[in-house]
């Protein structure tokens, strides 16, 4: 402890000589401020489109009821899943420790704006109503509803002008509109959300949902879900289950659907990479502004540099002071970027219904980037400085 009182107490003392360089010249500093935020505003709203691409294409496999999902092996995505046959289904409630096997079915369909008459892309979600398959307790309210043909509970949180449609759904009036040109009543309302997938989702019961696709084999199934009895390993069920099914399907837990959803937006979509290449961008951007805002710093002080050599200064003082203002930029710069990131995600999410929302561990993870990117500007920045020579001031 003591061994560390004398070095705080000299850096306490210490002339901040990276700071008084850069606050001497405030027009270049504003510029470098002004650089960094930049970089951090797009590596803010890469994340942040990034982390909202697997929260809402993943937002209602969290609300599933259910210990484990069959799908088919083929199966891409959630609006990709194949269907396999749905004997499975009965095979699957053999194994000792399932309790029930049931159907899901999801599709992407053509539904028209009951206000614009205008089509749009919508997920349609089919369950057996008589097992309720998610956790969403308007769902559930519903649930008698849905067994009413070709009745539909609606996502109030789509994305879409729908405020009209709900006022009238609220007062207990059903909106009559169009599915796949098939007329459909709206009797309830849900949230779960928009997402890159679809502008949001609807709601039906499995007979319902064979109605609107007339073409859907009811022999077949999307996925199936399986809850065990009480006490079931749901990782022994699914080694058994694995091993008794046929290869026409696949065992995962819910949190591998999950990470199965994830995966395919991750990998087999350019997307994700885009997301990626983004916050890359972001962070060479940054370096590049703040290398040259040192570099140009170091050249206009050379001369005072090698008076420092030549009263005896070593290059690691010479570089500390490099590095002071590359740490001082980094801080000043991250502020501006975070509350200007701050406004672009609420203007983002009232603009796409998107779950776009700052975090502490993405701003945390900014930040330590924000840091290594001066640091690394300010490393070849330095390389300058090593050429100084006490020579430099005749």
């Amino acid at each position: 402890m003591i061994g560390l009182i004398k070095p705080l107490q000299q850096l306490r003392n210490r002339t901040p000589i990276g700071w008084l360089q850069l606050s001497h010249d405030k027009g270049r500093m504003a510029v470098a401020v002004a650089g960094i935020a930049f970089a951090d505003i797009l590596m803010f709203m890469q994340l942040g489109f990034q982390n909202a691409l697997y929260t809402s294409n993943t937002r209602l496999h969290t609300t599933l009821q259910t210990d484990l999902v069959l799908i088919h092996p083929q199966a891409r995505n959630l609006i990709n899943l194949s269907s396999f046959p749905r004997r499975r289904l009965y095979q699957a409630m053999n194994v000792p420790g399932v309790k029930s096997a049931d159907s899901l079915y999801v599709k992407i369909a053509n539904w028209k704006n009951p206000e614009t008459r205008r089509e749009t892309s919508l997920m349609v979600v089919g369950f057996n109503p008589d097992r309720p398959a998610f956790a969403l307790p308007e769902v559930n309210q519903n649930l008698s509803a849905i067994k009413l043909p070709d009745t539909v509970l609606f996502d109030r949180a789509a994305r879409g002008d729908y405020q009209r449609t709900i006022a009238q759904i609220n007062q207990g009036t059903s909106v009559k509109t169009e599915i796949e040109r098939r007329t459909v009543s709206v009797s309830g309302l849900f949230t779960v959300g928009a997402s890159f997938a679809a502008d949001g989702i609807l709601m039906t019961s499995d007979q319902n949902y064979l109605r609107l696709f007339p073409r859907q084999n009811s022999g077949s199934v999307n996925a199936g879900l399986i809850q065990l009895q009480p006490g079931a390993d749901p990782l022994q069920v699914q080694q058994v289950l694995t091993a008794y099914l046929p290869d026409d399907v696949k065992v995962l837990t819910k949190q591998e659907f999950i990470d199965f959803e994830k995966n395919y937006w991750a990998k087999n979509t350019a997307v994700g990479f885009v997301f990626n290449l983004g916050v890359a961008m972001g962070f060479v951007v940054g370096v590049i502004i703040v290398y040259q805002v040192l570099s140009t710093d170091v050249s206009d002080h050379m001369g005072e540099y090698a008076t420092f050599k030549a009263m005896g200064y070593r290059n690691v003082y010479l570089l500390g002071i490099v590095f002071e203002e590359a740490l001082i930029l980094s801080i000043i710069g991250f502020l501006p970027g975070l509350g200007i990131s701050f406004g672009l995600y609420a203007l983002t999410r009232k603009a796409t219904n998107l779950p776009l929302y700052m975090t502490l561990v993405r701003a945390v993870t900014v930040l330590i980037l924000n840091v290594v990117m001066c640091s690394i500007s300010g490393t070849i920045a330095t390389r300058k400085l090593q050429a100084a020579d006490p020579a430099d001031m005749f």
